[in-house]
Formats: C-alpha cells, structure tokens, sequence
C-alpha cells in the first residue's frame, strides 16, 4: 500500500494537475515538485522556502534543512531514479559550479551541498539505465546530437538558479548563511578529527569492540567467483550489542564470513540536538563510525546490514532509541536507504522432551503451551546473554527476523526526535 501511494503522488507531482483517484483517495499536485518537498521536509527546518526552478524538458526544487547530509529525489521520464544516476551527478556538480559563480567565493562542495534536499527531473529521449529495474540513469546525452547531460544541467542552473538568486536577496543570504555555518563546523572539527582519527586507528589495532567478518559491502568483486562474492556482500552484516554477554554470545554463533559485532559499553549517550563534534569526541561513536566507514560518505559503507542486537527490556529499548537517534541525527541516509534494522530475539522458549518452540511475544508462546500441552518446560529470556550460542545461531541464521527501520514519506525526523528524546 505505502509503495503504491508513493508511486502515486509521484506520478502526480510529475505532471502537475493531474488527478489520480484510487482507493476513494485524490491525489493532485498543483505545483509540480514544489509539492514534492514541501511534503518531504518540515517547514520549521528549512532554512528558507522551497527554491522551484522549471525550463523545457526540466524541474528542479531545493532547499537547505537544518539535518546534516545530503537528501535528493530524482526523476528520468516519470521513472523514480532511487539510485541516482547521471543526471543526478550533474545536478550536484552544476549546484556546487552556480553558487561559487553567484557568491564569487571558492567554497567547498560539501559545505555547500551540506544539509540539501533536493528534487530534479528530466526528460531524456530513450534513456539508458546502468541496472535493469530502470533506478540508475547512464545517459550521457539529453537527445541524438543534443548537450551532454553535464551541460545541460549546467546552463539550466547557472542561468535559472543565479537569475532566481539575485531576485531573491533573502534567500541568497539565508543560502549563504547556511553554507558559511556548514563551513565553520567543518573546521571547528578538523582538529578534533584528527585526535579521535588517531585515536581510532590505535584502537583499530586492537580493537575489541569489532569483531570483523570476510566479506565486506564495499569491497571490489572480481575474478571468476565475483557473482558469489557480490552476494556475500549483500549478505554482509553488523550487530551492534550492548555488553559482554550478549556480544559474547552473537560472536560465538556468528557467520565469520558474512557476520561482525560490534559490542557497545553501557547506554549510547543521547545526541539529540548536538553538533556531529560529538561523533568524534565520543569513543563509542568515533570507533562506531570508523567500524561501519562511513566518515567521509556513504560510499565506503562496510556493512550492507546494520542490526540493533539489545534485550527485549525496557533497557534494551532505551538502547535502541538512542542508537536511532544517533543515526538519525548523523547519517540518516543508512536508515533511507535501507541499511538499518532491529533484531527481534524471542522471548520465550517452550519445550517438552520432543521438541522445542521459541516465541517472540505472549500469542505465540500461547500457541506452543497449546501445541505441546502436557505442561511444557517455559522460559523467560531476561537477555541476550541468557540464550547460549548454539540457540543463537539459529536466530541470526536463516531463521533471523530483523524488522526494518523506516522513515514514512510524511515523516519529518526532527519532529520526531524532539517528541522522544528531547527535553520535554
């Protein structure tokens, strides 16, 4: 349902006035992707309204938020590119080109596309896709003897965006501001960087937080194993485990070649509302980030599967409320895009001298004293580290069920994260 529903609107922010009604639903946009991130963002977090920039056989809308990293949504002939592509590479590359030449000022391109959400769409005469379900552009041209999809892109902002700008002196000082503040918490980080770096790559030496496995997301397949090795990629996993016991327990059990764990000491520290200073100048943090290498961007992600490990307790929620806020707060792409889950470890275990059922909440565990009968043993797992290694095994192997970490179209994180963890 919510993936039909997003298809939807999609198809109406697409072709603008167009209604579409499904399930006793309307759905219309007016405004084209104006709508689009208007519904994607929280207007109490952008730094300025929605910028809505519209050329032959082109759409652009952007702001900057108040979240760090970088948010886009890309359309290639009505098609949702969720993994970019061609057209998106020369809209961040013409962004970056438009706002030097504007501000007549060398910044950086990361502080200028640092906490952007933008939306593009183009229309391309049969475009050529890099993977077969059509989400990754690869067309170099717009059309037979047209502009290269760089220039293309690149004449359309460097005219329409410096145009807009220059009408807009409000929105150019608010842009600015925006990327002058990324500007100054990069450096203000450069040298805590370079401590807690040091700091981690000693740790790394002998680190005994990570227990790493084989296989790693990022790591280049090749030779003649090269599809086994991109699925053991896929499969590549980290937990993150809360204590001696339980990491204890999951390394045990593990799969070496596809399974690391990275073991937390006590409660994650809330990070709500701070500034990512605190990712360097906490050591869980700092040897968290270097664990899933992810410092300098996405690219280099280690683990195709990020899992919470943490009891089923009141304790072990808390954890996880706090690591999703860490991840939230700092790298909210893993969590969009899919990376992040929680593992669900059962509650309890039922067992007679023939078999044994391990449920994960009060109806099945019902269902297996009904099954059984005759008054089966029943055990109550307090923690992780209560269940040994060999029932593990079963939980994090085939039989594993991880429940995904979702973000919702409507959702604005910052909302949410200041209704549960700030100081309300």
């Amino acid at each position: 349902h919510e993936y039909i529903d997003q298809q939807l609107w999609n198809y109406c922010y697409l072709n603008a006035g167009l209604i579409i009604n499904f399930n006793n639903k309307k759905y219309v946009s007016k405004n084209g992707l104006l709508d689009l991130l208007q519904r994607k963002t929280n207007a109490d977090e952008i730094r300025y309204p929605v910028i809505h920039l519209k050329g032959e056989d082109i759409e652009v809308a952007l702001t900057h938020e108040n979240q760090y990293g970088e948010e886009y949504y890309s359309f290639v002939n009505g098609q949702y590119t969720t993994q970019g592509g061609t057209h998106l590479a020369a809209f961040r590359e013409a962004f970056v080109k438009t706002i030097r030449e504007f501000y007549k000022k060398d910044y950086d391109a990361a502080d200028i596309r640092a906490s952007i959400c933008a939306a593009v769409s183009v229309r391309v005469q049969e475009p050529v896709f890099e993977s077969q379900t059509k989400t990754k552009l690869g067309s170099q041209i717009v059309y037979e003897n047209g502009p290269s999809m760089k220039n293309f892109i690149n004449d359309f902002l460097s005219k329409e965006l410096d145009n807009y700008l220059h009408r807009n002196p409000n929105i150019a000082d608010a842009m600015k501001k925006r990327i002058e503040q990324s500007e100054r918490e990069r450096k203000d980080l450069a040298g805590i960087k370079k401590l807690a770096n040091e700091r981690a790559k000693k740790a790394n030496l002998h680190n005994r937080k990570l227990r790493d496995c084989r296989f790693h997301y990022n790591d280049e397949a090749t030779g003649k194993e090269k599809d086994s090795i991109i699925e053991k990629q896929k499969e590549s996993t980290i937990f993150i485990t809360e204590g001696d016991s339980a990491s204890g327990s999951i390394t045990k059990a593990r799969d070496v070649e596809t399974q690391a764990v990275f073991s937390l000491r006590g409660k994650p520290l809330n990070c709500f509302g701070l500034t990512k200073k605190v990712v360097y100048e906490n050591e869980e943090f700092n040897l968290l980030q270097h664990a899933l290498n992810i410092e300098e961007g996405y690219e280099g992600l280690r683990y195709n599967n990020i899992v919470v490990a943490t009891d089923a307790d009141v304790d072990g929620m808390h954890i996880r409320l706090l690591l999703m806020t860490f991840f939230l707060q700092f790298f909210p792409d893993l969590v969009k895009n899919g990376h992040v889950y929680i593992l669900e470890t059962p509650l309890f275990r039922v067992r007679n001298k023939q078999e044994t059922i391990y449920c994960y909440d009060e109806v099945e565990k019902q269902a297996a004293i009904k099954k059984l009968g005759n008054k089966p043993e029943i055990t109550r797992f307090k923690g992780l580290g209560e269940i040994s290694p060999d029932e593990f095994a079963r939980f994090i192997s085939a039989d594993m069920r991880l429940q995904p970490v979702m973000i919702m179209p409507e959702t604005h994180v910052q909302q949410i994260l200041e209704y549960y963890m700030g100081k309300n």
